[in-house]
């Protein structure tokens, strides 16, 4: 998906890839083969889109930049080209892990907390996150078919419209905070056929609360 604040959004991207790339981006041992699967199901879906045009180890994006397909630094790459955040989980165990990803955007949660956890330590400290909610997440995860995906919204309201919003785990959590913008994040789930990882992606939205039609 691409929208009107491409150009700026991209931009952010390429700062926070460049200046605070052990923030935004992770990769656990083993995690490589899902990182570059999900490198070829990006070019691939861009390879049909007329605002992109991928050429061999290349790609024109629609705000004019060229990146290079660096298959040595596959989510670096695929952070480079879209707007949406990816985490990648792959089971391990019982669970589904958070072996790798991309977070330029996070929404009140830190990337190097959650890195390597399992889903019901990445949902601390939401206080609903039980373990009957816990259960029907992994049954989620399980369920989820190649070339099935699924998709949800949710909407927050934010003092401020700053794209990277981290928040440690132990933090004050502010209740009832009534901001001027409103984040929504597109959130999508999908399994690759190659290595069954379920991919995590997170398209962000910001709105001015006068922009924003009730």
């Amino acid at each position: 998906m691409v929208d009107e604040v491409y150009g700026a959004q991209m931009s952010e991207r390429e700062r926070f890839l460049s200046e605070r790339r052990s923030e935004v981006l992770d990769i656990t041992e083993g995690a490589e083969p899902a990182c570059e699967e999900l490198l070829d199901a990006v070019l691939a879906d861009l390879a049909l889109r007329d605002d992109f045009e991928v050429s061999e180890g290349e790609v024109l994006c629609p705000d004019q930049r060229r990146v290079t397909v660096d298959r040595r630094d596959p989510l670096g790459t695929v952070g480079r080209l879209v707007q949406q955040d990816f985490c990648i989980h792959e089971r391990r165990g019982d669970e589904h892990v958070m072996t790798a990803a991309v977070l330029c955007f996070p929404a009140s949660w830190t990337l190097s907390e959650k890195i390597g956890k399992p889903l019901t330590s990445i949902h601390i400290p939401v206080p609903e996150y039980d373990g009957d909610v816990a259960k029907r997440v992994q049954r989620l995860f399980d369920g989820i078919k190649v070339g099935r995906p699924m998709w949800r919204k949710n909407a927050n309201w934010y003092l401020d419209p700053d794209l990277f919003h981290p928040m440690r785990e132990n933090a004050p959590r502010k209740q009832e905070v009534e901001g001027d913008y409103l984040r929504t994040e597109r959130q999508s789930l999908l399994r690759l056929p190659k290595t069954q990882a379920v991919v995590f992606g997170i398209h962000t939205f910001v709105l001015r609360r006068e922009d924003v039609q009730f």
